[in-house]
């Protein structure tokens, strides 16, 4: 099966409204395998659930299965930020819980059947030093022990190595910001922090506020150069839209808020592309309002060719789907998120680096067998 249209059972179970009764077992059968390989499964089991559909009993095996698995994650979740928050009030350190943690503690339809690996979070760059001590200090350790990648993150990224808790393996991603301060897009995240909302349920714990939860989405989305989860990503941006849209001004508040952060770029290329491949009803002409606000044009020829490249790369790697464009596009879309990461003499080194570290590991590899 090819491209998007391969896709299609599975888009079915995702998209509200759908029929899931209408799928046969051969459908059925192919969004269970594309469904896993997505890490969307779960989410369609919730649904499957919440709409009492039909589904075939061997079928019902696999959704309750993953539903299962993402409900644990999120009681262990709970759980975990309940620490974070009395090691952040005790530290005196304003924190913000970003992506599918955030979804999660806003009890916000995007969280339904959404895994969670790993925790973001943000603190201010200038408290970020005292963030990691008080991690530290609560059993959390870098996860990374070598020495170039430990100077990447610090230097010029915008969080610092995955830091992984001594007896609970659960690992936290320490932000300062949702872009690299190398970056094309230079933001200032204390504009996203001022913003943020506090949890009644948490002492300290804090939200984006709805646009810019969009916002961080759509750049996390078209900025990220491995898209092996992308369709969740996807996925995850039409279940905020749709939910935050509810409210009659959020389409004029975040165009005001993109552009205001220098973020109506990544938001548009997110957005379309959602629309293309979820149906997110988006107000007419608005993504066309929203590239005049922000100065580039909506219809250019390159815009064109990242939403293909983007269609391509976010498919799930399986056998079952095939594409030709999508190891291209993949290829494409890693060298851009670089590019977009770092100047060009520090992205031509990093890249040499990388590259070296491939052939004398695959070396390694074959003086071992």
């Amino acid at each position: 099966m090819n491209g998007l249209a391969g896709l299609e059972p599975l888009l079915q179970t995702l998209k509200p409204g759908a029929d899931l009764g209408a799928l046969g077992e051969r459908e059925w059968d192919l969004v269970v395998r594309l469904g896993r390989a997505s890490d969307l499964l779960a989410r369609i089991g919730q649904r499957a659930e919440a709409h009492q559909a039909p589904v075939p009993a061997r079928v019902a095996v696999h959704l309750q299965s993953a539903s299962l698995l993402a409900e644990r994650q999120h009681r262990e979740l709970a759980l975990e930020l309940r620490v974070i928050d009395q090691v952040f009030v005790e530290a005196g350190i304003p924190v913000v819980v970003l992506k599918g943690a955030a979804y999660a503690l806003a009890g916000l339809d995007a969280a339904d059947g959404r895994m969670v690996s790993d925790i973001d979070l943000m603190v201010p760059p200038e408290l970020l030093p005292q963030a990691e001590s008080a991690l530290m200090m609560a059993g959390w350790i870098s996860a990374n022990r070598d020495a170039y990648d430990q100077r990447y993150y610090r230097t010029w990224m915008h969080e610092i190595p995955p830091m992984r808790h001594i007896s609970r393996g659960t690992v936290i991603d320490l932000h300062h910001n949702i872009l690299p301060p190398t970056g094309r897009i230079k933001l200032d995240a204390g504009r996203l922090m001022e913003a943020a909302l506090p949890l009644p349920s948490f002492a300290g714990l804090r939200v984006l506020a709805p646009v810019d939860m969009l916002l961080h989405s759509a750049a996390h989305l078209t900025h990220e150069g491995e898209l092996d989860t992308g369709l969740r990503g996807v996925v995850d941006l039409d279940a905020l839209v749709r939910e935050f849209s509810q409210d009659g001004s959020y389409f004029d508040r975040l165009l005001h808020r993109a552009v205001e952060l220098n973020l109506g770029l990544p938001l548009f290329q997110a957005l379309r592309l959602t629309r293309h491949v979820m149906s997110t009803p988006l107000p007419s002409g608005w993504l066309e309002q929203l590239a005049q606000a922000s100065g580039f044009h909506a219809q250019s020829t390159r815009q064109a060719w990242l939403e293909r490249c983007w269609e391509a790369a976010v498919l799930p790697r399986h056998p079952l789907l095939t594409n030709r464009l999508a190891p291209v596009a993949r290829s494409v879309l890693y060298l851009r998120g670089h590019w977009l990461r770092m100047p060009p003499g520090l992205l031509l080194r990093h890249l040499s680096r990388k590259a070296m570290r491939a052939v004398f590991v695959s070396g390694a590899d074959r003086e071992k067998t």
